[in-house]
């Protein structure tokens, strides 16, 4: 492993991590059975599932890793293996900013939860926002093969697109305490947030088209 990338572990990745499983299990439903889309290696869900023993997270991701903490399914990039409101809550945690098509990956994820979407993803409404967010994507994720459309959103564009979809917005926090004190008006200020939305309402689906992976 390189110096830069032992560097983002220990002093970025290790931190995020940390913080964003206690935003993400705090909004929750009780007992939900949840869906973490773009799931990486579990390590997320893994923590979550500590802090919040009455959850259950599996995963879903374009790309699957060997050694994932929680039982993952591959998702083709367009639509999701599993019925209309199969799960109660889906995450989406750093992962919509990746997508081709980012409204449709927030349709499919408003599509398959029942009562709760949570989104964790980026700004671009701050001076020079665009450029520092293209760095930090790539010293976190080139190396892992993952896809880097550079695809960040003003507030406005995803107030709009959360509208358009349906998705009602039930709690926004921008202060997540991702990154070391010294470091967060740089690197944290104004470029990141946590939402909780809820989906529009889901007909029963007439037959199963899917089932998440077994525990």
């Amino acid at each position: 492993m390189s110096l830069a990338a032992t560097l983002h572990r220990r002093f970025a990745r290790e931190p995020r991590t940390r913080a964003l499983s206690a935003a993400v299990a705090s909004l929750l439903p009780p007992g939900a059975l949840t869906l973490d889309l773009g799931c990486g290696d579990g390590t997320l869900a893994r923590r979550v599932m500590a802090a919040r023993p009455d959850v259950r997270i599996v995963g879903a991701d374009t790309l699957t890793r060997g050694g994932c903490a929680v039982p993952v399914a591959r998702y083709d990039g367009e639509r999701l293996p599993f019925p209309a409101g199969r799960f109660d809550a889906v995450l989406l945690v750093d992962v919509v900013h990746h997508a081709t098509h980012p409204r449709s990956l927030l349709a499919e994820a408003g599509r398959v939860a029942r009562s709760a979407v949570v989104i964790k993803d980026h700004l671009a409404d701050r001076v020079g926002a665009r450029p520092l967010l293209r760095l930090m994507d790539w010293m976190g994720n080139a190396r892992h093969g993952i896809a880097l459309p550079y695809n960040y959103w003003t507030r406005a564009d995803w107030r709009l697109a959360f509208a358009d979809l349906g998705l009602k917005v039930a709690a926004w926090e921008e202060r997540l305490g991702l990154y070391p004190r010294a470091c967060a008006p740089l690197f944290e200020t104004g470029l990141h947030f946590v939402a909780l939305l809820h989906p529009a309402a889901v007909p029963a689906p007439a037959r199963p088209a899917g089932r998440p992976p077994a525990a």
